[in-house]
């Protein structure tokens, strides 16, 4: 027996689970609770697993990336230029 996650006739466009049984005698409800845990577990993970949106950034942090040069380090007070 091949127990389904969906009704067709409800119009549900979720794919069709099939169960098979290699081992034992599982009866129709067993089969029917395997299916709907294996299916809220997936759609809970699928739910978890989105990405988040990208931070945008102000106009100002665009504008003012290339006001500045690179600190030289090396060169300590010595090296100030004003």
């Amino acid at each position: 027996m091949s127990p389904t996650s969906s009704d067709p006739a409800a119009g549900d466009d979720r794919p069709q689970v099939v169960a098979e049984v290699v081992r034992g005698t599982a009866t129709e409800e067993e089969l029917a609770a395997v299916v709907v845990v294996v299916t809220e577990a997936y759609e809970a993970e699928a739910a978890a697993a989105v990405a988040p949106e990208p931070a945008t950034r102000s106009r100002w942090e665009l504008s003012a990336r290339g006001l500045r040069r690179p600190l030289d380090r090396l060169s300590g007070w010595h090296g100030f230029t004003g």
